[in-house]
């Protein structure tokens, strides 16, 4: 007999969580009690994996018999990662350095069965153009949001249009989360989105 594992998201993100329950998905958030490494050494796809399975390893010990998603998306310009900016004048600096050009948004993805010892990874890379910002442009666009808690201090939702020209590959991996592979891999896993009506 099968049983059905439910669903742990290792992360305090908002946006993954909303990008999660908009989907239709039934979960429990869970923050996991580490720090972000940054490791120039490490390439954006290796350091992105690196801190989501740093992520994941205190939340599958304490749920082993539960399906355990953990993400982190990172930024990087002409191959520099650039993380969360330290406070609001480094936001500016990093809008001003994004601005008019174009830099990649990567997101890894670790996804785990502790007590079945299953797991699975993936990356997804999106390109991101920006628009030709002003400094009152920029100072306008902190003022509306919290740019803190965001690699490269900007979020795509919400009020991104204000600041993006184009993306070219997955919309929701920019916010946080690549739902198109994220969705067919928990299916793998038997965690499928509730059905509504």
């Amino acid at each position: 007999m099968r049983v059905s594992a439910s669903l742990v998201l290792a992360s305090c993100s908002p946006r993954r969580a909303a990008l999660l329950a908009d989907a239709g998905f039934e979960f429990e958030s869970v923050t996991p009690r580490i720090a972000e490494k940054f490791d120039v050494e490490l390439t954006l796809r290796e350091l992105t994996m690196w801190n989501a399975i740093r992520k994941w390893v205190p939340v599958a010990r304490e749920y082993p018999d539960k399906i355990v998603l953990a993400a982190d998306t990172l930024i990087a310009l002409d191959d520099e990662i650039i993380g969360k900016p330290a406070d609001f004048e480094q936001a500016a600096q990093i809008l001003q350095r994004l601005s008019g050009r174009t830099h990649e948004v990567c997101s890894a993805v670790f996804i785990c069965h502790f007590a079945a010892a299953r797991s699975t990874t993936f990356h997804e890379v999106s390109r991101v153009r920006f628009r030709r910002l002003s400094r009152a442009t920029i100072k306008d666009y902190l003022s509306k949001v919290d740019p803190l808690d965001k690699a490269g201090a900007y979020a795509a939702q919400g009020r991104g249009a204000e600041i993006i020209a184009k993306i070219d590959g997955s919309y929701t991996n920019v916010v946080g989360l690549p739902m198109e592979k994220t969705v067919a891999t928990l299916a793998k896993f038997g965690i499928r989105p509730k059905v509504h009506g």
